[in-house]
């Protein structure tokens, strides 16, 4: 089984910036070319799953049923445009709860790979942090950093973990898995 795992901003939809939320539909924008690597990635029998920190609920920036809300409208879309997520999981934790879940722990990884029986080993992870590298990491998958987010490639030196790849967006990532 080919698994990818994906977070969701920085390199789905538009970054909001250091310490923000995307806390509305408004809010949510698609990156370039991300749905069409999605759909590349879908039609190439990839299994797609969504692994993000989502600590906005937690901290009470916005409401869960406005999240549920923002990935029901992005798979619709995803939908549209010829692909699928196989399933989204989130950590909505406070960074304070110590939990399993929140990135750069392993929990929602595991959690899909307990439920789909996955094989971690053979999976990639695809974000655009260095938390998103060592959540890879932790859960024993291939890292892919992409450069439509947080991290800059000017910050290489400065990285507590390097990634198994790099690339400007998830359609240069893509192209490269399918080959």
């Amino acid at each position: 089984m080919k698994v990818i795992f994906l977070d969701r901003d920085g390199v789905i939809n538009k970054y909001p910036g250091d310490r923000l939320y995307v806390t509305s539909l408004r809010k949510f924008k698609f990156l370039p070319r991300a749905k069409e690597a999605i759909a590349l990635l879908a039609k190439k029998g990839f299994k797609l799953f969504i692994a993000s920190n989502q600590a906005g609920v937690g901290k009470g920036a916005y409401a869960q049923k406005t999240l549920d809300a923002i990935t029901a409208k992005m798979l619709v879309d995803i939908r549209k445009s010829r692909g699928r997520i196989d399933k989204v999981y989130y950590c909505t934790h406070h960074k304070d709860a110590r939990c399993a879940c929140r990135k750069p722990r392993p929990g929602l990884l595991k959690m899909a790979a307990r439920e789909f029986k996955i094989s971690l080993k053979s999976a990639y992870f695809i974000g655009d942090t260095i938390r998103d590298v060592l959540t890879a990491r932790a859960a024993g998958c291939k890292s892919i950093l992409v450069l439509t987010g947080k991290e800059k490639i000017a910050n290489q030196n400065s990285w507590e973990a390097k990634p198994d790849f790099v690339f400007k967006d998830l359609l240069a990532a893509a192209k490269f898995l399918i080959r």
